[in-house]
């Protein structure tokens, strides 16, 4: 009945329509092994994972800065919950600017980038998630597809990239764990 009717199902849905349209009750996990032995089903362990196409480290100092906020319990429980800002170079993997915030707000970013570059100069370009600071999210916007911040960052001919996935801007992340590891 698997394979002519529900071809494509996973265990639990193909149970439930067992149940609604052939008046069938098979537990799910029964289903689960007959459909694996049967080649109908490819448990999640089991299936090929998807392959990230790596992203290559600059080669000079300041040509990339990944920038990331990370919301934590950094003073553990002796002050308010807050975001610790991010900014670290992506050919050496040094953190070259951390700062305390009550929020990841444009204002806050706008602080830490004035900061870094009086400290460092100009980077070639910011590498970023999604973050609404950094793109504007909305579907609906149709004025303007750039950011007060992003205005800022072409008036300085700073470019900016965004990550599709956390494991894209891997340097930041791993130091976001290591600072949240040590700090606390």
């Amino acid at each position: 009945i698997i394979a002519e009717h529900l071809l494509g199902f996973g265990p639990t849905l193909a149970h439930e329509k067992l149940s609604s349209m052939f008046d069938l009750n098979i537990p799910v996990e029964t289903l689960r092994r007959w459909m694996t032995a049967n080649n109908l089903w490819i448990p999640r362990s089991k299936r090929l994972k998807r392959p990230y196409q790596p992203r290559y480290n600059r080669d000079c100092f300041g040509e990339l800065i990944q920038i990331d906020g990370s919301y934590h319990d950094w003073f553990e429980g002796r002050a308010a919950k807050c975001c610790l800002l991010v900014y670290i170079d992506d050919a050496t993997g040094k953190l070259l600017h951390l700062r305390f915030c009550e929020a990841e707000t444009t204002f806050d970013y706008m602080l830490s980038t004035r900061a870094y570059i009086e400290q460092y100069g100009k980077p070639l370009a910011f590498y970023s998630d999604k973050h609404s600071v950094f793109r504007v999210n909305q579907k609906s916007s149709q004025d303007s597809k750039i950011t007060q911040f992003g205005r800022i960052l072409n008036e300085l001919n700073i470019d900016i990239i965004f990550a599709n996935s956390p494991q894209a801007k891997g340097r930041v992340e791993r130091a976001n764990r290591t600072l949240q590891d040590r700090l606390i």
